[in-house]
Formats: structure tokens, C-alpha cells, sequence
């Protein structure tokens, strides 16, 4: 068989929150857009988890997503269905990890995902929070926890070989280097893809974003 050399894959633009969020004034409504954007392959079902940054700065609207968050996250996420871990809060910025519990912990149990966290040392994978508690403790460690893919639901293959735990050749680029036979992979990352883009096109258009962030999930599974 030939050898699959490297390529990359070129994807459409990703949508931008900012050119959504000058059509949200309220300050609940402002941070409800940028979850629900954030969190789109989440709310929809794809992903069992999303990694998001904010940074302690004012936003080309004006509006400063730190603080938003810290003022009204703890009222605007749980209506969402969303469980959040605060993974690090370094004051300048906070790095969070937003996800469904029912669907990271169904993927915690599956015994391929417990493989290969076990190769990376975590040893109890039946408490979310203790997990993620491990999972927040390396992120502020001295090297950035690469296994963190999982929790994202990145192929296992490609989480595996980019840790270097098992040997597939690299193949491909798209929103995380892919290994081995891309076409699964690929295929997930324009479900994600599409994902966002349909969140972006119910914010550019509903008249809360708060009703996106809630409904999403419902309806996304009209749509399909």
C-alpha cells in the first residue's frame, strides 16, 4: 500500500462572535451568545465537551468577557443543560471546560478511553470531578496535558499518536493533527464545523441569545 503523505485540510471561515455580539446589548444576553457559540458542538450533541478562553480584556464590543462571566455565568449556563469546570483562572485570563455530564461520562466509561487515560495516569475514571480536578491540576502544571483531547472528543487514534503512545504517521491537519486514515476524522471536523456555523447563523437572526443557548440542542435535532 503507498505511504499516505502529509496534506492540509483547508476549511471555510470559522464564524466570528464579535461580528454576532453587537446585536446583544443586555449583559446576560451578551455572554449567553458567546457560550452558545462556543459551546455549539456541545449543545448540539457532537462533542462531549469544549475547551474555551476568555481573556480579562474589553471585546471589539466593548464588553469585557471576563467579567461577564464572573457576574453572570453562574445564572445564564445552567439553563443551558451545560456543566462547567473552571480549569484555571489566572486573573489575566480563565480557561474553562464546558460540557454535557451524561456525555463525558459515558465516555469516560467506554473501555478505549480508559485505555489510553490510563497510559497517561489517570487511574479512577468513575468520578467526573475527580477527573476533571486531575485534569485541572496539570494544566497549571509545568506542560500542557495533551490527553486533554479526549475530554474533547478527538478520535482516540489521533489523541494516542499525537501523545506518542502508539506509532501512526501523520497525515493531516485540521482542527488537531490527525494520524493514520483521516477520513473519519475529517468527517467529525466538518460535523463540528457545521455545528458552530448553524449556531452562528440562529444568533445573526433570533431575537435572544439566551433562547439559542437553552433551545439549541432541540433545535438542532429538528433541523437534521
Amino acid at each position: 500500500m503507498d505511504e499516505i503523505q502529509p496534506v492540509r485540510q483547508e476549511g471555510g471561515k470559522r464564524p466570528a462572535w464579535h461580528e454576532l455580539a453587537v446585536r446583544f446589548a443586555d449583559p446576560r444576553e451578551c455572554l449567553a451568545s458567546f457560550l452558545a457559540l462556543e459551546a455549539a458542538e456541545v449543545l448540539a450533541g457532537e462533542k462531549p465537551a469544549n475547551l474555551i478562553g476568555i481573556a480579562n480584556r474589553s471585546r471589539p464590543c466593548g464588553r469585557n468577557l471576563y467579567t461577564l462571566w464572573k457576574q453572570w455565568g453562574a445564572s445564564v449556563l445552567p439553563e443551558s443543560g451545560l456543566a462547567v469546570c473552571e480549569l484555571v483562572d489566572r486573573g489575566d485570563s480563565l480557561l474553562l471546560l464546558i460540557y454535557r455530564s451524561e456525555a463525558l461520562g459515558g465516555l469516560l466509561g467506554r473501555p478505549s478511553t480508559s485505555a489510553v487515560l490510563g497510559r497517561a495516569g489517570y487511574a479512577d475514571l468513575s468520578d467526573i470531578d475527580a477527573v476533571l480536578g486531575e485534569l485541572a491540576a496539570r494544566i497549571t502544571g509545568e506542560s500542557f496535558p495533551h490527553e486533554i483531547g479526549v475530554f474533547l472528543g478527538y478520535p482516540l487514534k489521533d489523541v494516542a499518536a499525537f501523545m506518542g503512545l502508539v506509532t501512526i504517521p501523520f497525515v493531516c491537519q485540521g482542527p488537531w493533527k490527525i494520524f493514520g486514515d483521516p477520513r473519519e476524522s475529517l468527517r467529525l471536523a466538518e460535523v463540528f464545523r457545521s455545528c458552530r456555523a448553524r449556531m452562528a447563523e440562529r444568533l445573526g437572526s433570533c431575537a435572544s441569545a439566551l433562547e439559542c443557548l437553552v433551545g439549541a440542542e432541540q433545535h438542532v435535532a429538528v433541523a437534521m
